[in-house]
């Protein structure tokens, strides 16, 4: 039995999550043999309703463009013209909770991410989330049904609840836990290999 757990906090709309995104999957697919890997929502804002302030569009607009420049990270920038963004993630951190369920929270989470950064549609909308629930194979009406719970949000505020006494600083953030103690992981976003030897040294 694993006795280690890495675990992965992040948000399905956190563009840093999305521009470390191939190099999580490279260090996740050489870990699972040998720790537990687990996915956390981070919750970056909360549920809203309200257009998203013009400030705050060009602020993100322009990290988009920041990350695109540091790492090469893709993004389409028709999503400023096209939908009204809103300050508003827990909807999708909600759907990743429901895809957990049924092994299917990776398949999610990239699902969201496609669907916000390369094709321009909004997670923060409950139909685009059903959408790509029915493109990875989720019951449609299950999963509608099961977005606008009440047990679902108890669910999301526990996993909050939970994250915020980790020790971390931000999305994504990776903690290792190993006989009971918590270790923060440092990110590094271009190199799998040197967070994946930090791993190693403590669990070894």
């Amino acid at each position: 039995m694993f006795q280690s757990k890495l675990i992965y906090i992040h948000d399905p709309m956190c563009s840093w999550c999305w521009a470390y995104a191939p190099t999580w999957l490279k260090l996740k697919e050489q870990l699972e043999h040998k720790i537990i890997v687990e996915y956390k929502v981070g919750g970056l804002a909360a549920d809203s309703q309200q257009p998203m302030p013009k400030a705050m569009k060009e602020m993100l607009e322009d990290t988009w463009h920041k990350i695109q420049k540091q790492l090469g990270t893709q993004f389409n920038y028709d999503f400023w013209r096209n939908c009204e963004p809103r300050r508003s993630t827990y909807p999708a951190c909600r759907a990743a909770l429901i895809a957990r369920k049924t092994n299917k929270e990776a398949q999610m989470i990239e699902a969201i991410q496609h669907a916000y950064y390369l094709n321009a549609q909004n997670p923060s909308d409950e139909a685009t989330l059903v959408a790509l629930a029915k493109s990875i194979g989720l019951d449609e009406e299950g999963f509608a049904n099961e977005l606008v719970s009440s047990s679902l949000n108890n669910e999301l505020s526990d996993e909050l609840a939970f994250v915020n006494a980790l020790p971390i600083n931000g999305f994504p953030s990776l903690v290792l836990i190993h006989n009971n103690s918590y270790y923060p992981i440092g990110v590094n976003y271009t190199d799998w290999q040197s967070t994946y030897s930090q791993i190693l040294n403590i669990i070894d």
